[in-house]
């Protein structure tokens, strides 16, 4: 089963570049998309009729927003994790499937100022308290822009960017929390080594010259490492500031 994960940065916008060649090349079993900004009625979808479509939009207009494309029908579907103050920004898109329950996810920016870590953390919080509630029916896989760089491996710049929003010591705790709850990064089950990213900024040809993030994953739970065959990103596929991720579970 291939699943992948991109934030598309607006999918209207990707829909007008190559996110229809990516997708009859790439056949995922399952897409998560993040940061859609637009809701369902603001698009013709134009995808193969055999992927079926679940939606999140955030309240707000043009702003955030997940979406999952599935070959495989799931048990259900269920919006959001249940906490009011973040539910609202359609941030959290979470479908069961036979074996596992697989959490497509938009983590959000604590922003340039800071203004907005104080909530990234208690968001941190709760998502974690989420999942672990999940998994005690069945394994996890959660994926999408977590909107933070975990090591300095996973960034280009670490000791220029420690204070800054995305790789904040407060940001990094968040995501050894996962990792202490059992849950593994996928990538890094298979390569150790640094200088591959997910998202690079518009300006000063970063992508170009890879100065970039990794701030996009896949985590699953302990009990689906057997299962886990392979972890990869996609950097070679334009169309976002970010790339597409993927992994294969036998």
């Amino acid at each position: 089963m291939k699943l992948i994960s991109w934030n598309v940065n607006g999918l209207r916008s990707v829909l007008r570049k190559n996110f229809l060649s990516y997708l009859a090349r790439e056949k995922p079993d399952v897409l998560c998309l993040q940061e859609i900004k637009c809701h369902p009625q603001d698009i013709e979808p134009a995808w193969p009729a055999r992927y079926e479509t679940y939606w999140n939009p955030a309240d707000k207009k043009g702003y955030s927003g997940t979406a999952i494309l599935t070959k495989v029908h799931p048990k259900a579907v269920k919006l959001h994790m249940g906490v009011d103050e973040h539910d609202h920004e359609g941030r959290i898109l979470t479908a069961e499937y036979t074996n596992f329950f697989l959490v497509n996810a938009y983590v959000p920016n604590s922003k340039r100022d800071l203004s907005r870590l104080p909530y990234r953390q208690k968001w941190d919080r709760d998502f974690l308290s989420y999942l672990k509630r999940l998994e005690k029916k069945k394994p996890v896989i959660f994926c999408g822009d977590l909107n933070v760089a975990h090591q300095e491996i996973d960034l280009t710049h670490p000791k220029a960017n420690v204070h800054n929003h995305g790789f904040t010591p407060q940001e990094r705790s968040g995501f050894d929390a996962f990792v202490k709850a059992g849950f593994l990064d996928s990538f890094r089950e298979f390569e150790n080594a640094g200088g591959h990213y997910t998202w690079w900024s518009v300006g000063n040809d970063a992508r170009a010259r890879n100065v970039g993030w990794r701030i996009d994953y896949f985590l699953i739970s302990r009990a689906l490492r057997p299962r886990l065959q392979k972890a990869w990103i996609r950097s070679k596929v334009l169309g976002s500031d970010h790339c597409p991720v993927g992994i294969e579970l036998r």
